[in-house]
């Protein structure tokens, strides 16, 4: 979310107005287990969670897309869909009302992942999935599948069931983007088969080229290993934001060019916190410049102002090349780091407010695209100085009760949250890590 955000932020930085799709898939079998397993509906389950996104989304300052679809409300046109490609001969029905989808018509199929059919077919990792013998082919995936007790479906011409999960994608992005699209998105993961199954589908019903552009972002990795529950190094946004402001996990991740692996550590991390709160200090020291000089009356660029402003628009210049070199984010920050460098040389008390204000506006231009706020939440400062307050009574009342076992956890856990305790004659002070 945080890489294709700012692939939008910048195609509107330069100009282009962006229609932003990304859609929730609200119906699959997690979902329905989860639903089960709580007594509750799909949508309960759902509505929960996008919420929960959506949170995720603000703390990170993604913004929200043009259309967020979701997949229970697009059933009709998928339907549809399913019709016209069974017309079409790419579609089939099988005896229990499974519709599939003939793989092998479709001619291109893996040219996005560059897999060859046949070799799909006669190796280790096939499309063959266990019970799924009415397939004509191995390789043909599921368009429509039949309802199972308790599981919500929907009616349709072959029997009560619900989408698979490719064709919602294919059916959500002809209603809100059209029959062909500029840039498809997603992580490297979704290639094969999710990627080419909608190729195969859109490209067989529409009859014109899917998307003209794929843009695929790599893994996140941790301490050098893949991120995976069964590693145990499984990490989510809330998990990370207990430790880190949302802002350091969002400069991190633009720190490496989307297509590059990237690597989550603490000392990488720490390193993020550092660079991001230098360019913020940067910001805040301009915004305080400005006021004494306008206070002060220097409102005039000076001639030595002047001649300066071509060095500022030189780092615009950088950003801008690191960007339209497909999106090189990482390139990006660092001519935003530049200019912060030459902003700290030639910015102080004796700089007219006219040049302030052009440097300012610069390094919020750049700043923007990035979705970097230069400015910090007061709210949090004080809802942070008020929780790390109350725990520190709750150590003195534990050691006055010579409870000192819980005294000291609730040191570790303020350290582990990055705020350090220092006992001192004036009593407790702390300061963050």
């Amino acid at each position: 979310m945080i890489v294709f955000d700012t692939v939008r932020r910048y195609f509107e930085y330069k100009g282009y107005r962006v229609n932003y799709v990304s859609n929730f898939t609200d119906v699959d079998d997690k979902i329905i287990k989860a639903a089960q397993e709580e007594g509750v509906s799909c949508e309960t389950i759902t509505e929960r969670y996008i919420a929960e996104c959506k949170k995720d989304m603000a703390s990170l300052n993604v913004r929200p897309a043009t259309t967020h679809p979701q997949a229970t409300k697009e059933i009709d046109g998928m339907i549809e869909m399913i019709k016209k490609l069974i017309d079409q001969d790419y579609g089939y029905v099988a005896q229990d009302g499974t519709v599939y989808y003939r793989t092998r018509k479709f001619r291109e199929y893996g040219k996005l992942s560059h897999k060859n059919i046949d070799d799909l077919r006669s190796g280790g990792r096939s499309l063959l999935v266990t019970g799924e013998d009415q397939k004509e082919d191995p390789l043909d995936f599921v368009l429509w599948k039949p309802k199972k007790e308790g599981e919500p479906y929907w009616n349709c011409p072959w029997c009560k069931g619900r989408p698979g999960w490719h064709i919602e994608c294919s059916v959500m992005s002809k209603r809100y983007l059209g029959d062909s699209i500029d840039i498809h998105a997603g992580g490297e993961d979704l290639i094969f088969p999710h990627h080419e199954n909608e190729i195969a589908q859109s490209e067989a019903a529409n009859g014109v080229p899917f998307a003209k552009y794929w843009m695929h972002n790599a893994f996140l990795n941790i301490d050098n290993r893949k991120m995976s529950k069964s590693l145990g190094n499984f990490f989510t946004v809330r998990d990370i934001l207990e430790h880190y402001d949302g802002q350091v996990l969002r400069y991190f991740m633009l720190s490496v060019q989307y297509r590059s692996p990237l690597n989550f550590s603490r000392d990488m991390m720490e390193s993020a916190k550092t660079s991001y709160e230098r360019i913020v200090n940067c910001a805040e020291n301009l915004r305080f410049l400005l006021e004494k000089a306008a206070a002060a009356g220097k409102t005039a660029l000076t001639e030595a102002e002047e001649a300066l402003l071509p060095e500022a628009d030189a780092f615009r210049v950088q950003f801008e090349t690191a960007m339209d070199d497909d999106f090189n984010t990482a390139d990006g920050i660092s001519a935003v780091f530049e200019l912060v460098k030459w902003i700290n040389s030639h910015a102080d008390e004796n700089s007219s407010a006219a040049f302030l204000q052009k440097i300012s506006d610069e390094l919020q231009s750049l700043a923007d695209v990035c979705g970097l706020l230069l400015q910090r939440d007061k709210n949090l400062d004080e809802d942070l100085a008020a929780y790390v307050e109350a725990q520190i009574a709750a150590r003195q009342a534990a050691r006055k009760a010579r409870d000192f076992s819980k005294a000291d956890a609730i040191r570790d856990e303020l350290k582990a949250k990055g705020i350090i305790l220092e006992d001192t004659r004036e009593g407790v002070k702390w300061k963050k890590a």
